[in-house]
């Protein structure tokens, strides 16, 4: 799984491939480096629909699987592809659902550790009823 954040630039029509196949091609502009890169991704199938609330110029973060594959010429010649597949893209600076920090599920205090050092820090003598 890879991600990549950038700007869309270039958002196609799903395309109807054959009966049981659709696709829909999308372009996004790396920034990161020195030289921008305008990468081409697809969707397939039921991912296509994730691209109708995206428009061009929208900041995005695509998650993708690299895929890859062999293909031989009608004249006996083997070459090779690869494809950027999107399985989601959100929008960047979108709201997070409700209950989960801005920072994503690492802001939130997962260590059970510092809620019970602080639960046996306000404990008194007159709440212990334990006998050890």
């Amino acid at each position: 799984m890879f991600k990549l954040i950038g700007t869309v630039k270039v958002l196609n029509d799903t395309v109807q491939v054959s009966e049981k196949f659709s696709k829909r091609e999308f372009v996004v502009t790396d920034t990161t480096s020195m030289y921008p890169q305008d990468i081409s991704f697809q969707a397939t199938q039921d991912k296509c629909s994730m691209l109708d609330a995206v428009q061009v110029n929208d900041q995005v973060e695509v998650s993708f699987n690299l895929r890859g594959r062999e293909w031989t010429s009608p004249q006996g010649e083997v070459k090779y592809f690869n494809s950027l597949e999107a399985w989601r893209i959100e929008k960047v600076g979108q709201a997070m659902p409700q209950g989960i920090p801005q920072g994503g599920p690492s802001a939130m205090n997962l260590d059970p550790m510092a809620t019970a050092t602080t639960a046996a820090v306000n404990t008194t003598s007159e709440d212990d009823d334990l006998p050890f």
